[in-house]
């Protein structure tokens, strides 16, 4: 038999099982169909010995809502899926997106956003709560999205601070009754957003709907993590339907007009305005004055933002944490095709590098795991995540001895560079990336959910 592709003496880790052995692996029409140590052949055969064969990166926290330029640079880190439509923003139209977006370089699975929801019928204004007559036509339109195949809810509540726990509530409800996900960007960050962490556990306390609390460094990494972290192990010893996902950086990114960067922040956060810096626009990789930060506010709202306020042991302390999942937060604000901040292009390398190989944090197959199959597992992702007979043909193969982020900060070189240590990426058992170069292909699909009523699942 011949397959489409061969990879040839890899070391071969399935974080499903949680094993690794060395061996060779056939693809056959976009599926893994032979993990064996038999010769076997291939129209494309690649030799990999000494190099790591594992799934391709799930991406749980991403925002590319199909931006190629986005694309490109994710699956050049080894990012094979991304789900879309956190913080409460996703596309409009979710037919539409789903009709252009079928075929792609790499996988998209679909939230609808809160925000998005507010903005379709009329209440634009991020500092007002929706009467009961608006929360009844977010409701009958959010179920129309679940019966299209979106496949969770979002809500990015410190953009839209006057938005009721009603509302909140009323949705989630919606998202419970299906079975689906509701991502939470919660109400607000620091010391003061300890409340609204309550807020977001309350969530599935009062719903039943599943929870998962968005990028926890970015809200929390401020100094009180502890706390953050104790608030979610309690929840879990509870028994509550909760997780996490956090990134690599401890500086966030935004844009610069949203509430996020309202008047107080800087008191908030403990800083001045050099702590900010431009990731956008014309004052690109600057750290900010009054008036650079006044004047992008109010004449160029949408341009990257990013506080360099958090602490970077809190980083590791979150992420040392078994059940946080690794997330990148990518695809928010891009210029000419150049990301604002360096997660989209260095958070899985930058994981690998500092958590298995420099500080010894944890194994190599638990990192794995917390990008790949952990993230497939909770969204019912069954043929991703592993690599399995059946399995989707999404694969990773990188050399662990040379893997390293390569992107910074704009106030310290460039964004965009690409990791080493990449060797080759499949997407459904096509090759997308080799070496470093990043292939015209499109590989990937639009992944659509069922929307049945909720069971309880032994």
């Amino acid at each position: 038999m011949k397959y489409d592709v061969v990879i040839k003496n890899g070391t071969i880790i399935d974080p499903k099982c949680r094993k690794s052995t060395i061996a060779n692996l056939g693809i056959l029409n976009g599926k893994i169909d032979a993990i064996t140590r038999e010769d076997i052949k291939g129209d494309i055969e690649l030799e990999v010995t000494g190099k790591i064969v594992c799934p391709g990166i799930i991406d749980i926290h991403a925002h590319v809502e199909g931006n190629l330029d986005c694309a490109k640079i994710m699956v050049a880190m080894g990012v094979t899926t991304v789900y879309n439509g956190n913080c409460g923003m996703s596309p409009e139209n979710m037919r539409e997106f789903y009709e252009k977006h079928e075929h792609f370089l790499i996988n998209q699975i679909e939230q609808i956003g809160h925000t998005t929801l507010r903005e379709l019928i009329g209440v634009t204004d991020r500092y007002k709560s929706s009467d009961d007559e608006e929360i009844e036509k977010m409701k009958i339109m959010l179920k129309e999205a679940f019966n299209y195949g979106v496949h969770g809810l979002s809500f990015g509540l410190e953009y839209v601070p006057g938005s009721s726990i009603k509302e909140v509530l009323e949705l989630a409800k919606i998202a419970a009754k299906y079975g689906k996900l509701v991502s939470i960007h919660t109400r607000s960050d620091c010391y003061r957003g300890l409340s609204t962490l309550r807020e977001a556990i309350d969530i599935n306390r009062k719903t039943g709907a599943a929870v998962n609390i968005s990028h926890l460094t970015y809200q929390f990494g401020m100094g009180m993590a502890t706390e953050a972290l104790h608030m979610i192990d309690e929840a879990l010893e509870e028994g509550l339907d909760i997780s996490v996902d956090s990134g690599l950086y401890s500086g966030f990114a935004t844009a610069i007009g949203s509430a996020v960067f309202d008047k107080g922040c800087l008191e908030k956060w403990d800083c001045d305005y050099s702590s900010l810096i431009a990731g956008t626009g014309k004052y690109k990789g600057q750290r900010l004055t009054r008036e650079m930060y006044e004047e992008l506010r109010s004449d160029y709202p949408g341009e990257t933002g990013i506080g360099l306020v958090g602490e970077e042991y809190e980083v590791f302390e979150i992420l040392d944490k078994p059940y946080v999942m690794v997330c990148t937060d990518a695809g928010t604000l891009y210029d000419n095709g150049i990301p604002g901040h360096p997660q989209d292009a260095g958070t899985y390398p930058k994981f690998f590098k500092t958590m298995v190989k420099e500080q010894h944090r944890i194994t190599l197959i638990e990192a794995i795991s917390r990008c790949t199959y952990m993230v497939a597992k909770r969204l019912g992702l069954n043929s991703k995540g592993t690599i399995e007979i059946g399995a989707d043909a999404d694969i990773l193969i990188f050399d662990l001895k040379t893997i390293e982020d390569k992107a910074d900060y704009p106030c310290f070189g460039p964004t965009e560079t690409r990791p080493e240590g990449i060797e080759y990426v499949f997407v459904n058992g096509v090759m997308t990336v080799k070496g470093k170069e990043v292939l015209n292909v499109n590989a990937g699909t639009v992944i659509k959910d069922k929307c049945e009523l909720w069971k309880w699942q032994e």
